[in-house]
């Protein structure tokens, strides 16, 4: 049996108690607004915009990640219900992302035509 270090392990921090979901966007908010916002309550880790693939306009959502769960938080407490650029946005902890389902190959190529 191996000798015990003695050493105390402590638990990491959660990534998703960090990963803020914000909601109701003004369509002219970008990354740079939303570091500002969040960067009031402690240092911003990424801001991610969610954007329409096609257009490059924003689909009125973001994620913002804090450097840590205390920061997330207070974010949470100041922002969520505030006022941006006359929008009253939604903060919330951020879920994870569910899987997706395979959805199969589409038919083509299977052969079974005449």
């Amino acid at each position: 049996m191996p000798a015990s270090s003695g050493a105390i392990i402590e638990p990491l921090e959660t990534i998703m108690g960090r990963k803020l979901y914000v909601g109701n966007l003004p369509y002219s908010a970008n990354q740079q607004t939303l570091q500002d916002a969040f960067s009031q309550y402690g240092t911003v880790d990424s801001v991610n915009v969610i954007t329409d693939r096609d257009t490059g306009q924003s689909k009125g959502f973001a994620f913002v990640e804090m450097s840590s769960d205390s920061e997330a938080q207070k974010a949470i407490e100041e922002l969520n219900g505030s006022i941006l650029d006359g929008r009253e946005i939604k903060v919330n902890e951020a879920k994870p992302k569910a899987p997706r389902e395979s959805r199969g190959g589409g038919g083509y190529g299977r052969g079974d035509r005449w």
